[in-house]
């Protein structure tokens, strides 16, 4: 059996890509005269037990075999050799280039041939027409990946041994996370020194001569801006208007036009999949993978549903354009298609190799394909399906009206709209929008001189607020306006400065720890140019340098190991950080002491303060304050060890087997006297609930649960 494949396979041409999944299915697309293996990623790489950098020898990497993979290198080199021709069709980005240059070392491949393919979208057009134009290995976007990763490994080795001697073991430095993590903590700083500043505004309920009702709000006087700082100002204006006419003196009426968003990059994506599905960047990107893979459709079988997911532009095919256009055309009608195709402004340094993320088939609408997805993957879809239908829409259009009142001198105004023309918001709403401008928001029919009557005049004192918290989003948003990472490495970025618990994720906002802002500190003092935003961007630049071919990569890390050097030559003059130590109420039942919390292998533990004297350890346990409703003990809040999600439990256990999803509360329901809950929901504030499903409160329960 095995001397007859070799044979068969001795006619055929070996493609190698990363994944099973992507393997499986471009093996559909192929046909018999090609067999498709998986690397799995990549299979060399720098070592970990040493920097594996040659500094004294023109920063020479000194890659070796990844542990774990031999048997696969075994089995890539046995295919190679008994196939007709090899071609590495790994992802294509630097990354994938990097990958298939590693194989082709591997495998004895040389570099110029043409051995080379790749493809943006996974449908069997686009496979086809890669193997119909190999290329050679792009040596330039090899070698920025190559810097790229030297660049990392040189920050991360020579600084995370400080940061272990001088703060906590275990800690690390990135060149790319230590900026954001002092994106956080400044931001932090900016709120912690926030001073509020008092302002007022004044709104007035005001009757029409046909009696219907509308508001107002204070504007100036004379015409002219005028901002209410303190009580005393607002009351004058209060008092000067209350009781009073306020007259029509002018009306502006105008159709306002909102135009779509282009389609989605790899960031905007992030983005809309945060505040929209409430995915963190790290989820979002494995769905987006799983989408861009394929999976098995009804009449299609395995089929990749999106174009490669890591870019940064908004340009799309012509191809997709055409067809996009017609299935606006016959899906909504005439007038929501624009005389030509909407043209997006690509921003400046994105790297515009690949297209926008689009679904590679539009008759695979998101509700025909919902039924082989689950719930997460629809979300996403459709989120990425909707948004490229909308980019090529018409603009939604408002009739809108603006009107000035004038009593007693002051000015005041107010507005309204009301939808005309749904346009793109047929199919896809921005998530700034308001959710009430579909709704009549239109004011009364008024006419310049007409005269109204003040119901009622509220003046509300106000303060300033402090410039928000990051969320995924925001700071996603921030990382890319900054020119701080790429597209690829902003999913990785929040996942690692969270795992190495510099910031915490609070309801949603990213917050620094005590942690992170003792390392960032320590990072501005004495490595500053390693979390200067501005120098972290031009090193980007200069890495797309290299990926263009202008700046050799060579002499980029030279001219970053030369200063770098020299202030981990002042290493030494850095002072320990002494962490403070968090004393818990349990008590050590060993010498009575009150535990501390102490940080291991495997994370947090309770540990005796008079170690080596008393070595008594204990895991941190954390209870709620309800009592467990089957046997009056405490309840313990877990952590599921497959899916990771908190349950809860009796701390009886397995004496009491009450387990919950939902927290139990210390209260019971008025109806049937059943312990309440309280359920969480992924939108908007949890929900208190009868635990009893058969509880009449239970009946009717609300689309969020």
């Amino acid at each position: 059996m095995a001397a007859s494949q070799a044979k068969t396979n001795s006619d055929k041409t070996l493609v190698i890509v990363e994944s099973p999944a992507k393997a499986k299915t471009i093996a559909k697309f192929l046909g018999t005269k090609y067999f498709v293996k998986a690397s799995n990623g990549h299979i060399r790489d720098l070592p970990k037990s040493k920097i594996g950098i040659d500094i004294e020898n023109d920063f020479e990497p000194q890659y070796i075999n990844i542990r774990g993979k031999g048997d696969l290198i075994k089995g890539l080199k046995a295919d190679a050799a008994k196939a007709k021709n090899v071609f590495l069709a790994t992802d294509p980005d630097r990354e994938g280039e990097a990958i298939s240059w590693h194989i082709a070392n591997i495998l004895g491949i040389d570099e110029n041939d043409t051995c080379r393919i790749e493809f943006n979208e996974i449908t069997k057009t686009a496979v086809k027409n890669a193997v119909e134009h190999p290329r050679k290995i792009d040596m330039d976007l090899v070698n920025a990946q190559q810097a790229r990763r030297l660049l990392d490994r040189l920050v991360g080795y020579k600084i995370s041994p400080i940061l272990w001697y001088k703060v906590k073991r275990g800690l690390s430095a990135g060149r790319v996370q230590s900026v954001a993590v002092r994106i956080i903590v400044d931001r932090e700083e900016e709120i912690n020194n926030f001073v509020p500043q008092e302002y007022w505004t004044i709104t007035v309920l005001l009757k029409t001569e046909s009696g219907q009702t509308f508001e107002a709000k204070f504007f100036g006087k004379d015409g002219t801006k005028l901002d209410l700082d303190d009580k005393t100002a607002a009351m004058m204006v209060a008092e000067a208007v209350n009781g009073k006419i306020f007259e029509v003196t002018d009306i502006k009426e105008s159709v306002r036009k909102r135009r779509p968003s282009a389609p989605f990059s790899t960031s905007t994506l992030q983005q809309d999949a945060a505040r929209k599905l409430y995915f963190s960047t790290r989820k979002t990107m494995m769905i987006a993978q799983q989408l861009y893979e394929g999976f098995e459709i009804k009449g299609y079988g395995l089929t990749g549903l999106v174009t490669y997911i890591r870019t940064d532009t908004t340009r799309v095919s012509e191809e997709a354009l055409a067809a996009v256009r017609e299935n606006i055309k016959e899906t909504y009608g005439e007038e929501y298609l624009p005389e030509k195709p909407n043209v997006y402004k690509v921003k400046a340094g994105a790297q515009d190799a690949h297209e926008a993320i689009r679904p590679s088939y539009l008759e695979l609408t998101p509700e025909r394909v919902k039924s082989e997805l689950t719930s997460d993957q629809y979300k996403l879809y459709a989120l990425i399906y909707n948004r490229f239908v909308a980019s090529q829409m018409n603009p939604a259009e408002f009739d809108s009206v603006s009107v000035d009142l004038n009593a007693s001198g002051y000015l005041f105004k107010s507005s309204g709209q009301r939808l005309r023309f749904k346009g793109f918001l047929a199919v896809y709403k921005n998530y700034l929008e308001d959710e009430e401008e579909d709704k009549n928001s239109m004011l009364p029919p008024l006419m310049v001189g007409e005269k109204c009557e003040p119901a009622s005049v509220d003046p509300k004192q106000n303060f300033t607020q402090p410039p928000p918290r990051y969320n995924e989003a925001s700071l996603v948003r921030a990382l890319e306006e900054k020119g701080i990472g790429r597209p690829s490495t902003y999913s990785p970025i929040i996942s690692t400065i969270i795992d190495r618990k510099y910031i915490v994720r609070e309801e949603r906002v990213l917050k620094p720890t005590f942690l992170g802002e003792v390392v960032t500190k320590l990072m501005k003092d004495h490595f500053n140019s390693i979390v200067d935003v501005e120098f972290t961007a031009d090193m980007e630049n200069d890495l797309d340098g290299v990926e263009s071919g202008k700046t050799d990569w060579k002499d980029l890390l030279s001219n970053f190991y030369g200063p770098f050097e020299k202030l981990l030559e002042n290493a030494d003059k850095i002072e320990r950080v002494q962490l403070p130590v968090v004393e818990t109420d349990e008590i050590c039942d060993k010498c009575g002491a009150k535990m501390v919390i102490k940080e291991g292998r495997f994370g947090e533990f309770l540990a005796c303060p008079n170690y080596p004297e008393c070595k008594n350890t204990k895991k941190i346990v954390k209870y709620i304050d309800a009592p467990c409703p089957k046997c009056g003990k405490r309840v313990v809040e877990k952590k599921s060890t497959k899916t990771k999600k908190i349950f809860y439990g009796c701390e009886n256990f397995p004496t009491c087997d009450f387990v919950s999803w939902d927290m139990p509360l210390a209260e019971h329901c008025d109806t049937c006297g059943s312990y309440m809950v309280l359920k969480k929901r992924a939108k908007g504030d949890d929900v208190k609930k009868c635990s009893n499903p058969e509880c009449p409160t239970n009946a009717k329960k609300s689309k969020d649960e």
